[in-house]
């Protein structure tokens, strides 16, 4: 297993970080990693963190159900239930900013239960999944092929390029970052889903939050930083939405991690106390949805 450890932040360049917080990964490895926070713009991430060709060992779980869709247990049972709402709020969001459809791009599109969707929809749909496992479900899914990376790709443009729950893994954030804002058409539209650090369940659970999810996720973004960072790449925040449901996943999740077994009441307690909280502190949802255009 080799680690690597990052110099610089990866939102504003500079050198200067402080230990944030200690967080195990439950999901695989029972390693412990530390969370960082850059002392200038406040952008937190794990470092150090295994490198690129060591990640994939933590994603080897039946529990990671993005990448193999597994029912198994009342958790997942209950992300299926979600992720069927979620998929058709998805396609209603982008047809939205491109009414007349188009081509559309899933950056990391796991097992393509989304792409099968805006495909049915009548989009021309290419997707991205390094995972072999995912890859394979997702071409089946879906009935096209799904590429490995990027480069596949890179000499086609499109509409709308989405990551859902994609960017907080991704090691190469920068270059990957550059290469989608030049795949997107002039007038085209980038939708970022991620965890907030700043949601009232990540402030209740600390180390045992399960969106830290270290070390497969390397940034754990704020609103703030997740503005910088798209400035940065020259894109115009268009607007900020809740995905109001991972309140409620991630305090299972999260109570899992606390307690050892899951707390359906405390979950669900969790989860609204989260909503009602961010409802009246500035949109800070347990995950919120960027939507931006190239300026």
């Amino acid at each position: 297993m080799s680690y690597e450890r990052l110099e610089q932040c990866p939102v504003c360049g500079k050198e200067d970080f402080k230990n944030f917080l200690v967080v195990t990964d439950n999901t695989v490895s029972k390693e412990s990693f530390v969370i960082v926070e850059c002392e200038n713009c406040s952008f937190k991430f794990t470092n150090p963190r295994p490198d690129a060709d060591s990640i994939g060992n933590y994603y080897e779980s039946e529990e990671y159900i993005s990448h193999n869709n597994t029912k198994a247990g009342i958790i997942n049972k209950a992300y299926h239930v979600v992720r069927s709402i979620t998929t058709k709020q998805k396609v209603e969001l982008i047809n939205r900013y491109t009414p007349t459809k188009g081509t559309i791009m899933d950056y990391g599109c796991g097992t393509g239960v989304f792409l099968a969707a805006c495909k049915k929809d009548g989009w021309e749909i290419k997707g991205v999944e390094p995972s072999a496992k995912a890859r394979e479900i997702a071409t089946k899914e879906t009935e096209e092929l799904i590429a490995t990376n990027l480069s596949e790709l890179e000499s086609e443009k499109f509409d709308i390029i989405t990551l859902w729950h994609v960017l907080e893994h991704i090691h190469t954030l920068n270059e990957t970052m550059s290469k989608l804002t030049e795949m997107l058409q002039e007038d085209g539209t980038l939708i970022i889903a991620v965890p907030n650090a700043d949601s009232h369940d990540a402030q209740l659970y600390k180390e045992n939050w399960a969106a830290y999810d270290v070390p497969r996720h390397l940034y754990h973004f704020t609103q703030p930083t997740m503005k910088r960072f798209l400035k940065k790449h020259k894109m115009v925040l268009e607007e900020v939405l809740p995905m109001k449901f991972d309140a409620y996943y991630v305090s299972m999740l999260s109570e899992k991690h606390k307690a050892g077994k899951t707390k359906m009441i405390s979950s669900v307690m969790n989860g609204y106390k989260s909503n009602s909280y961010a409802e009246k502190n500035g949109n800070d949802y347990s995950s919120l949805i960027f939507v931006a255009r190239k300026k």
